[in-house]
């Protein structure tokens, strides 16, 4: 793929664990109302239903989580603590559920309707904008990702990661996972160093 493309369905077929890695540094795209919401990927965790008990898919497939059973490539929307969403990349094939969530977003473009979404303000302090789009369920609020949302196809034009123009590899580091209880130990949190939209250290 050319450089400033949208990634194709290649991108999203392999190892969730190399998919996860090859994600930071990509750019998140949204088109809203006739606006376009960017940031650059820089902290994600990656899940495999098959072998991870903090999957959703790891109990078999339900009403919810049917969509990280099919094609990689989907967008995985669910709702959480009964307020807040959150955004996984959906990666390999049918029936083998594996996703990556995106835990941390640099914004980059659309910052005033990020803020609008947020805050219900086109302005925000230094210290909101650190807090934009740094977690899980900040950074759907902000792009305005909920339910419908679920299952959306990311080679499309509406939600859509695409390779940098000018890409820079990033140094990552490995760490284990955040707010979880299960499979605790396993070191599937992956960010990039000192990026201050990070959402823990």
């Amino acid at each position: 793929m050319k450089p400033g493309s949208i990634l194709d369905s290649k991108f999203y077929k392999g190892d969730v664990h190399k998919i996860a890695e090859n994600l930071l540094g990509k750019i998140f795209v949204r088109e809203l109302n006739g606006k376009t919401l960017k940031g650059k990927i820089v902290e994600v965790e990656a899940y495999d239903g098959l072998i991870d008990e903090a999957s959703h898919a790891f109990n078999g497939k339900t009403k919810r989580n049917e969509v990280m059973f099919k094609m990689g490539g989907l967008l995985y929307v669910y709702f959480t603590y009964g307020m807040h969403y959150c955004a996984n990349v959906v990666t390999g094939n049918i029936n083998d559920p594996k996703a990556v969530l995106l835990r941390g977003i640099e914004p980059i473009e659309g910052i005033e309707q990020m803020s609008v979404n947020r805050y219900g303000k086109k302005s925000c302090t230094q210290k909101e904008f650190i807090n934009l789009t740094n977690g899980p369920a900040k950074l759907c609020k902000a792009f305005g990702i909920e339910r419908t949302e679920n299952g959306t196809d990311l080679t499309g034009d509406k939600i859509f990661i695409l390779d940098p123009s000018k890409p820079v590899k990033p140094e990552i580091i490995t760490t284990t996972r955040i707010g979880i209880n299960k499979s605790v130990n396993l070191p599937w949190r992956y960010y990039i160093k000192n990026n201050p939209f990070i959402s823990k250290k």
